[in-house]
This record gives structure tokens, sequence and C-alpha cells, in this order.
């Protein structure tokens, strides 16, 4: 989610029956590229993608009829942007108990946008285990890479201009599903 302030002006570009068509889509297609998500481990991103990641593992279980593996992957201490912006609190990384060696890791976020949330994922998934092969699943992909990175499967393209924002609530964390676009404020 991008950290500067949203207007009131807001728009939602994805309501809650949206967010859970597009996760079973990107279930399905999953499944289809794994050849059945046998070794797919899902790690989400905090906050929102653990909360993704858990409702892609709830889809795949109803797909496969197996529990799939799914934690989370805190990347905070891995970003290059620790020095600009103000301390953030350390979040939790939780491996599934077989881990991740020899497995298809499949990052969850919520938001694509520069690329080095990303960047700074493969950094940690490095120092935690050695994934067979590692894909991307998101949300939003709103454009604007900074690094060459895209994601595997994406629930919506969403282009937007510099100036505008990408919030995404999710009932865990927010009280309802939505992803809004709105236009950022001056500070």
């Amino acid at each position: 989610m991008d950290a500067q302030q949203h207007s009131d002006a807001a728009r939602p570009v994805l309501e809650g029956p949206d967010i859970a068509r597009v996760l079973t889509r990107i279930a399905h297609e999953i499944v289809e590229r794994a050849k059945g998500a046998d070794d797919v481990v899902l790690l989400g991103i905090p906050t929102r993608g653990v909360f993704l990641a858990r409702r892609l593992a709830d889809k795949l279980a109803e797909i496969t009829g197996r529990k799939i593996p799914v934690g989370s992957l805190d990347i905070t201490m891995y970003r290059d942007d620790l020095r600009m912006k103000p301390a953030r609190a350390i979040g939790r990384t939780e491996i599934p108990g077989d881990g991740i060696d020899g497995r298809l890791v499949v990052l969850v976020d919520d938001v694509l946008f520069s690329g080095r949330t990303i960047r700074a994922a493969l950094d940690a998934l490095g120092d935690i285990g050695r994934p067979r092969a590692v894909q991307l699943a998101v949300l939003v992909d709103r454009g604007h890479r900074e690094l060459p990175i895209r994601a595997d499967y994406v629930g919506k393209n969403l282009p937007t201009s510099l100036r505008e924002t990408v919030k995404v609530q999710l009932a865990e964390e927010d009280g309802r599903d939505t992803v809004l676009l709105g236009s950022r404020t001056s500070a």
C-alpha cells in the first residue's frame, strides 16, 4: 500500500465480490501453472499480503482438496529505504514447518508499484532457504516499476499516474474489502 496520504475523493476500483473473484482466478492460475500445486508454499508480505495469502491458501485447498502451506515474510530489514523513512516495527516471518527448500514459493502482496518491496522479499527469502522457483501474485499492479520485476499472477492491472494513490483495504485489517484509487494530498 502507498504510505502517502489519501484524499477523501478516493473511488473504489474493486469491491469485496471483485476481490473474491480475482483471488479465485489467481488460485486457478496457480494450480494450472504449478500442475496441481503439490509443492506450492504461499508467503504473504505483511500486512495485507499475509491476509491475501491466507485467502489464496483457502481457495487453493478448495480446488485441490489439500491444505496449502502458508506463511509470512517480513522484509523490513531488507528494504533499501530504511534510512529515508521513519522507523517501522519489525513484522513476523513465519515459514511453514516443511520449509521452502526445493518448493515453489509464491510471494503474495497487495500492490505492486516500484518493485522494491519484492526485491527486498527476494533478499529475505534467500536468507531463509533455497526454493525451486519463486513466483509473485499481487492483487493490484499499478505500474511505475523501478526494477525489472513483474508479477506472475495479477488480480487487476490498474494504470495510474504518480499523483494517484492505490489503497487496499481488507476485512481482516480494515473492516471491509475494497481497493481505492485516489489523489495524493499535499502535505
